[in-house]
């Protein structure tokens, strides 16, 4: 049965929506502009929008279908998805285009402004993961915008303050947008939610489609880590595509080999897949920078996948599970804190040899 919103919801959903459309509309209308320096014939941007075209599948299909694990929700979740993808990408694409918005008057559109903009929708997907069934669609989307804004003000915080290297952005979007889940989470706990409600549900037929939205987020990662190396050279991205599938193939038999360990019946636990065969993709976006060998990138998809089906298999048999849905998502910090680990363990190597 579809969920029957209250008439105060319904009466607030649509003309928000009617809004902050109309608003986005005008602001294109009047200050945006595609950025004519693009040459559209040449590989450039061949390259460019095939990135687009799988960082769009992932948001799409990935987020969307990995979404639909309640009951409750079902395909409405893909739905939900795809609202506040396509509400947060224009939100992203002005916000990242403030600086030459304030310069020049203009903000600029090409490829890689959409799929920076695009990127930055992914960390609000990683937040709405963790409140998915707690909240309607109405905060949904101003859970998006704001933690949009908030990851895009972060963003610049640490490249123009701190003077964090662009090549790190990686880390900062699956770190930011889990411990935001994880805190708007922790500000609509109530006593009362400790047993779970029906909209919270989750049985077999919905996880087996929710397994699909990790294939789809599987198959397209190496396409999301090299995405922001299009203006680089194609050494480069050839390597992090590699090593990025490298790293997703080692995590996926890991995953499986210890959750079948885990399970007194020796069987393969289809939440352990679905939250742990991505970890080695995520692992390796971090450290992507000192990944010098395939077979560093595999040991990166292997600790990354024992230590995910580990910490997931804690999570299972402890109380945190009971206050956050979409577990999969929020485990995102820990991979990232972990190939970090290996980042700076890299850089110590490396130094005595320079």
């Amino acid at each position: 049965m579809a969920p029957q919103y209250a008439p105060s919801l319904r009466s607030r959903l649509g003309p928000l929506l009617f809004v902050l459309q109309t608003g986005f509309i005008l602001i294109f209308a009047f200050c945006a502009e595609v950025d004519s320096n693009v040459n559209v014939n040449g590989s450039t941007f061949k390259d460019s929008y095939t990135d687009f075209q799988d960082v769009n599948v992932m948001v799409m299909f990935g987020f969307g279908f990995m979404c639909t694990f309640l009951v409750r929700h079902g395909f409405s979740a893909v739905g939900f998805n795809l609202l506040v993808a396509t509400m947060t990408t224009q939100w992203a694409i002005i916000l990242n285009n403030v600086e030459s918005w304030y310069y020049s008057g203009k903000i600029r559109l090409n490829m890689r402004s959409l799929v920076v903009a695009e990127i930055c929708t992914v960390s609000a997907l990683v937040s709405i993961g963790a409140v998915l069934g707690k909240t309607n669609p109405v905060q949904l989307v101003f859970i998006a915008l704001l933690e949009v804004s908030g990851f895009v003000l972060n963003e610049w915080l640490l490249l123009n303050l701190l003077k964090v290297r662009p090549g790190n952005s990686m880390m900062l979007l699956h770190i930011f947008g889990a411990f935001f889940g994880l805190t708007v989470t922790w500000i609509l706990y109530r006593k009362d939610s400790e047993q779970r409600f029906e909209k919270e549900k989750a049985d077999h037929k919905s996880g087996l489609f929710s397994m699909l939205g990790t294939v789809f987020l599987w198959v397209f990662w190496p396409s999301f880590n090299s995405a922001l190396l299009s203006g680089r050279s194609p050494v480069r991205k050839l390597e992090c595509v590699c090593s990025s599938y490298l790293a997703l193939a080692v995590s996926a038999v890991t995953a499986a080999a210890v959750s079948v360990i885990f399970n007194p019946k020796g069987r393969f636990n289809l939440l352990h897949l679905q939250s742990c065969i991505l970890s080695g993709g995520v692992a390796i976006g971090v450290s992507m920078p000192v990944v010098l060998q395939p077979w560093e990138a595999m040991l990166i998809g292997f600790a990354a996948a024992i230590l995910s089906t580990f910490g997931f298999h804690l999570l299972q048999v402890g109380t945190t599970i009971k206050h956050g849905n979409c577990v999969l998502l929020l485990i995102h910090p820990k991979r990232a804190l972990n190939s970090r680990s290996f980042l700076f363990f890299q850089i110590h190597m490396l130094l005595p040899n320079q």
